[in-house]
């Protein structure tokens, strides 16, 4: 049995007039069950990756290379950035399948902020909940305020809108 995969681009790129950036998600699903072609799981290992490219001739100013899952990562975690991409003044912020949002110098892709969502907050209603992959839309900024939707159920489910402040 092969590998099922898909690369590209898939939710967005953001550009500050310069440059644009790209996350890529390039996942691999491996079949968790040989007898059950409907059951897979992503490659904890392969896929992601952010790209910046000069948008005056497409040259390559800088590539971010991918974070793979640690050991003992929960089920459905990847390295593919297949989230939206958000830009703001000197940082890209790129959402993963293993559930970090990261804040890369716009500058040279070095990882200036790194958050691991996957885990159990409380939110302010008291509510309990949990974050999981990042996946379709990417942070949006207010104000200096940094909000990222966390949970995907195809990665890790979860379903927390996290709010950070400046």
């Amino acid at each position: 049995m092969g590998l099922d995969s898909a690369v590209g681009v898939h939710w967005g790129m953001a550009s500050d007039g310069q440059t644009v950036y790209a996350a890529t998600s390039s996942f691999f699903r491996m079949p968790t069950d040989p007898k059950d072609t409907q059951r897979s799981a992503l490659d904890p290992k392969t896929g992601g990756g952010l790209t910046a490219l000069r948008i005056a001739d497409g040259t390559k100013v800088w590539y971010a290379p991918p974070i793979v899952c640690s050991e003992g990562a929960p089920v459905g975690c990847s390295p593919v950035q297949s989230a939206a991409v958000t830009g703001i003044p000197g940082v890209v912020f790129s959402g993963s399948y293993d559930g970090h949002i990261r804040g890369y110098s716009a500058e040279n892709g070095k990882v200036l902020w790194d958050f691991d969502t996957v885990r159990e907050f409380r939110a302010v209603d008291g509510v309990k909940a949990r974050g999981g992959s990042l996946d379709g839309p990417g942070a949006v900024v207010v104000n200096g305020m940094v909000f990222v939707n966390s949970g995907y159920s195809r990665g890790i489910p979860g379903n927390v809108l996290l709010a950070f402040a400046p």
